[in-house]
């Protein structure tokens, strides 16, 4: 009888040690996703971008914030944005993680209950360009379904971040260009130089 009863109580344990490791397996859903591109853009540049909080016209996945026109990101701070997804502007809140001028910066950003993402973004100056890293962590049960909806817009996020740095680094380009005289100009200029050097020296003979 005292082995029976051993038997079972082992056999009990041994079947809520397994369901609660099947229902924690189910509610602690994490997804990790990372993508990279190069930039002929300056990390400075890059860097401006991102930091401004109040322009992301850039964003494949936002659509505008509450931050004021040039608010830059600092650690501990709290905004609200607003997503490309949804057809009625429901704000979410972010939270400013970590920030390392010109290397990375990360949010933490709670859209529902059930779900919250982790977007980190990191700068690296390389021989071929400048380096864009965006990783995505999802934490949550609502992970999987969130994930369908963003992947599409995430793929393109740091893509988009090249683009629009690249873009402002032409435009400031104009201002600083000077025109570079042809090779003829040259020789025609050196020309009429010694002419009139040599009308000179005969004037004065």
């Amino acid at each position: 009888m005292f082995y029976m009863l051993s038997f079972w109580f082992r056999l009990t344990q041994q079947c809520f040690f397994l369901k609660g490791r099947q229902t924690s397996a189910k509610v602690q859903h994490t997804l990790v996703r990372t993508y990279q591109v190069v930039s002929s853009a300056s990390a400075d540049v890059l860097w401006q971008k991102i930091v401004n909080l109040a322009d992301v016209s850039w964003h494949p996945l936002l659509s505008s914030t509450n931050a004021p026109k040039g608010l830059i990101a600092k650690p501990g701070l709290i905004y609200q944005a607003f997503t490309r997804l949804l057809p009625i502007p429901i704000p979410i809140r972010i939270f400013v993680e970590r920030v390392s001028p010109r290397e990375v910066l990360s949010f933490r950003i709670f859209p529902v209950p059930g779900l919250e993402e982790r977007v980190t973004y990191q700068i690296e100056s390389t021989v071929c360009g400048t380096s864009i890293s965006y990783s995505v962590t999802l934490r949550g049960w609502l992970s999987p379904l969130a994930w369908s909806l963003l992947r599409p817009y995430a793929a393109r996020v740091a893509s988009a971040l090249a683009k629009a740095a690249e873009q402002a680094a032409a435009q400031a380009l104009p201002g600083q260009r000077r025109i570079r005289p042809r090779p003829s100009q040259d020789l025609l200029g050196i020309g009429l130089a010694v002419i009139g050097l040599a009308s000179l020296s005969l004037i004065n003979s």
